[in-house]
């Protein structure tokens, strides 16, 4: 795992060195064998050997929306220290503010690198995200894919039932095999919508979801990388796609199903957690992700984006 502050640039390069890495263990922040340690003192964020007992090196990492990773002891943020990630640029601590792109982190997984389970207390993910390559109806893989009309993935449940009640443990359903994942089953699409703008890709329609484990009536809910745990749902899902670049991770993106309509949106470039946003479940697909939602219609395209969902113009 690689932590990089998310530039369009950064997300499209794969890790470099060891050196780059770092581990969570407990609340520390490892790396090179020594701890990031902060004092109230100072703003500097420094190496120095690891102390259990030294509060000045316990950190948070505050996924749920702000993705940011806290001083445990000062309640700051971990900023880059210069407007522009030059090498050398150090890191500091500043007041945490959600309007300051230089505090924003992501969990970067390079495509292929990833281990059974991705999140810091494997308890909690049902799944797994070391998958192979062996398609299986029994699949409890939890990577997905978005590259276009005829390859891409859904979240859905492992068995029959509500998807509100087996959100946090959805799987993996895809139309190409090789991935090993479960494969959506012929017939399940009546119509699908897919389109491409620069800083998101969505794809979207209609189709019988029994076919995925949704139980006939079933209104659906909406997934994401936050959860209200936000430890994410699916716990520990991955989303890829090559539709901006060669297998990138999209760190923000949003997904609702029903028993008779699906819409997943994966977005790249700032501001994404505004283009995919995470708190209007009960509004479903249509207000979420406008789309063509008309049965008989396949139709793949390119776009503008849209405003976010409830800005019109300069209104909210």
């Amino acid at each position: 795992m690689v932590w990089r502050r998310p530039t369009r640039r950064s997300r499209l390069q794969p890790a470099n060195t060891a050196a780059q890495k770092i581990a969570w263990v407990d609340k520390t922040v490892r790396m090179s064998g020594y701890c990031w340690t902060a004092n109230s003192a100072s703003t500097a964020i420094k190496l120095t050997s690891c102390n259990a007992t030294d509060t000045n090196q316990s950190w948070f990492y505050y996924k749920f929306g702000a993705r940011r990773i806290k001083h445990n002891n000062t309640g700051k943020c971990v900023e880059l220290k210069e407007s522009k990630t030059a090498p050398g640029t150090p890191l500091q601590l500043a007041t945490c503010n959600t309007e300051v792109g230089k505090q924003v982190w992501n969990q970067y997984w390079p495509y292929g690198t990833w281990p059974s389970k991705i999140t810091r207390d494997p308890s909690l993910q049902v799944g797994t995200n070391s998958c192979g390559t062996n398609s299986s109806s029994s699949s409890m893989c939890q990577n997905v894919y978005i590259n276009n009309i005829n390859d891409f993935c859904l979240f859905a449940p492992p068995v029959m039932g509500s998807v509100g009640d087996q959100e946090h443990k959805t799987v993996s359903y895809c139309l190409k095999s090789g991935r090993g994942t479960r494969l959506i089953p012929d017939g399940t699409f009546t119509g699908v919508h897919f389109v491409k703008t620069s800083s998101y890709v969505q794809i979207s329609g209609v189709g019988n979801f029994t076919k995925v484990n949704i139980p006939h009536g079933d209104e659906g809910g909406e997934l994401d990388p936050h959860g209200a745990t936000a430890a994410g749902n699916p716990v520990g899902g991955l989303v890829y796609g090559s539709v901006h670049g060669p297998n990138v991770q999209y760190h923000e993106w949003s997904s609702f199903i029903s028993d008779r309509e699906f819409c997943f949106r994966a977005c790249l470039t700032t501001p994404a957690a505004k283009d995919c946003p995470h708190i209007y479940d009960v509004m479903g697909c249509y207000w979420n992700q406008p789309a063509n939602y008309n049965p008989g219609v396949f139709e793949s395209c390119n776009g503008d984006k849209t405003l976010p969902a409830g800005i019109y113009g300069t209104s909210t």
